[in-house]
């Protein structure tokens, strides 16, 4: 169990972005060499930051991460329960796409929504989150593709980046039934 002595120590948490009105008159408990400013609670820890994701040993990101841009200072919420253990060599993170954001995001297997979708670990994961963005924001991969619906095309290309290994090219192969 995670509490405020250990919560920073190789650990991945998604927090809710929260209005900073609710730390306003909270005693601050711990600021971060960084500014990161720290309030705990019986039952979690708001964190003021103006970064996000890497911090430290830990992977921390804003639920509504689609949204936010490094450099703006906003408050995060998290209880105890929403942290996880991290290391840069275990299978934790699987990911899922954001469609209406168009963009790759990745979760911990401890999340309650994981459902059995392909581990890898965070080298790996951040390699594959970059390929499936570039799928979903250019549309180089389409001069490679012969096919006749795009928008299913990209769907399956992007299935396939999630659920297997393969490289893009074994994709688009297998999509153009070339294989």
């Amino acid at each position: 169990m995670y509490n405020r002595f250990n919560f920073h120590q190789h650990t991945f948490c998604l927090f809710k972005q929260v209005d900073s009105s609710i730390i306003a008159g909270q005693t601050l408990h711990y600021k971060s060499a960084s500014g990161s400013a720290y309030f705990f609670t019986e039952q979690g820890v708001y964190r003021k930051s103006n970064h996000w994701g890497r911090a430290a040993n830990c992977r921390w990101r804003l639920e509504t991460q689609a949204a936010y841009k490094n450099q703006s200072t906003v408050v995060g919420y998290a209880r105890w329960t929403d942290f996880y253990p991290n290391n840069e060599t275990e299978k934790w993170f699987y990911i899922e796409i954001d469609w209406v954001a168009n963009q790759a995001l990745f979760y911990h297997k401890n999340d309650p929504n994981y459902r059995g979708q392909l581990l890898r670990n965070a080298n790996e994961t951040a390699k594959r989150i970059q390929k499936i963005n570039e799928v979903l924001q250019f549309d180089h991969w389409k001069k490679y593709a012969q096919v006749y619906d795009e928008e299913v095309a990209l769907q399956d290309i992007v299935a396939y980046l999630i659920n297997t290994n393969e490289t893009l090219f074994q994709i688009i192969q297998k999509v153009n039934g070339t294989t």
